[in-house]
């Protein structure tokens, strides 16, 4: 098959130098343009009609949020990939609106970074229950907290706490999010600490009972 073909929009050079020399040598991918910014990543989407944007959000001139926007309108089969340095919520809920694929965090690993990218380019719902996942894990924080006791959960234990008051399994919070099995293990060892509790039927029903 031939390789998908990858626009990176970023206005930092080492950051591009870095995802080319992460994606190099993936023969899924081929990086065929790199724009210093919005404006410049807009033009180029329409010269080149790249398969994939990865786009930064933080740019001159026009905003990776922005040129999202004007890009899908103009050319709607294009994924973009939104990039930034945190996974700030209103940033996610403002690319989900204006059309992204996906969101990956600078400092994630680039195993995970490969990983993620072949579950977008190959329509897989892994990406998609991801962003889903953090957004209902974002906007239903507050009623965990309303708990003391899950005042003392870390961020991500109270990610995989939301996802197994969905009855989600093990395996799938995993690879949802791009973690190891043994790890979530660890996390429901600590959940069932903090939170006082014996198993993972008393955690869904806790979750359950300060979300709904």
């Amino acid at each position: 098959m031939n390789p998908y073909r990858i626009l990176i929009a970023d206005d930092h050079p080492h950051a591009r130098e870095a995802i080319l020399a992460m994606l190099e040598d993936d023969p899924y991918f081929d990086i065929i343009g790199q724009a210093k910014d919005g404006k410049e990543a807009i033009k180029m989407s329409l010269q080149l009609n790249p398969d994939i944007i990865l786009m930064d959000i933080q740019m001159p001139v026009i905003n990776g949020l922005e040129a999202t926007k004007i890009i899908k309108e103009k050319s709607p089969f294009i994924k973009i990939i939104i990039l930034s340095v945190s996974d700030n919520v209103a940033d996610l809920f403002t690319a989900i609106q204006y059309g992204a694929q996906g969101y990956l965090l600078k400092n994630m690993d680039p195993d995970e970074w490969i990983k993620y990218l072949h579950s977008v380019v190959e329509g897989k719902s892994d990406a998609t229950r991801g962003m889903a996942g953090k957004l209902l894990y974002q906007f239903r924080e507050k009623d965990l907290q309303n708990s003391s006791q899950a005042k003392s959960l870390t961020r991500r234990e109270m990610e995989i706490l939301l996802l197994i008051s969905e009855g989600i399994s093990n395996k799938k919070i995993a690879d949802q999010l791009f973690i190891s099995e043994n790890t979530v293990k660890n996390h429901l060892k600590n959940l069932l600490e903090k939170l006082e509790l014996e198993n993972r039927v008393q955690l869904a029903i806790y979750a359950i009972k300060h979300i709904k």
